[in-house]
């Protein structure tokens, strides 16, 4: 019992963490931040950054952020392209197109 109890505090803690702005004054990192830190972070195969990133937010808040990132990103891609959002998805992933 006493270990899920450390358990939880500990990721409180790591969700509680807040980083050092300009000023000096302190500011939590948000959802969409933790998202395009940890994204960026795997696209450049960096495990040190990609664990940074994990530990800004909740999983499931990070999760929704780099769902929220995909699906922008598929849109953004989709209207450049004057293709649609399914098409550019596909494409992204290697599938072949329907």
């Amino acid at each position: 019992m006493l270990d899920r109890i450390r358990e939880v505090w500990s990721r409180s803690r790591v969700v509680r963490r807040a980083e050092t702005g300009a000023g000096g004054e302190q500011r939590s990192h948000n959802l969409f931040e933790a998202a395009a830190a940890y994204v960026s972070a795997c696209a450049d195969d960096d495990q040190d950054r990609i664990d940074e990133a994990s530990g800004w937010v909740s999983p499931e808040a990070l999760s929704f952020g780099v769902n929220e990132l995909a699906c922008r990103a598929v849109v953004a891609l989709a209207r450049e392209r004057d293709q649609s959002p399914r098409e550019v998805a596909r494409l992204l992933l290697g599938l072949p197109a329907t």
